[in-house]
């Protein structure tokens, strides 16, 4: 394709369908190569915080606490920062 060719609208919404896919696949090659590099992953596993190493065992550190603690129905105001 040439680099001044544009594309068309189904295309575009093509090449847009895929990027969950590639953002998928991009996440769990960069999980492998951490455990492959690294001492162990830190994840969040059935509300627990678990670390995760490369021989395979999973140690749990802690129940997962909520970043925020809302109301079932409640609503949260955002500010905005422009």
């Amino acid at each position: 394709m040439d680099v001044n060719q544009s594309l068309s609208d189904e295309q575009v919404s093509r090449l847009e369908g895929r990027i969950p896919a590639m953002a998928k696949g991009a996440i769990k090659a960069a999980y492998i190569n951490t455990l492959a590099a690294g001492p162990g992953v830190m994840e969040i596993r059935d509300s627990m915080l678990v670390e995760t190493t490369a021989d395979g065992p999973h140690a749990v550190i802690r129940m997962a606490k909520p970043k925020h603690k809302e109301a079932f129905g409640g609503v949260i105001k955002v500010n905005s920062l422009s």
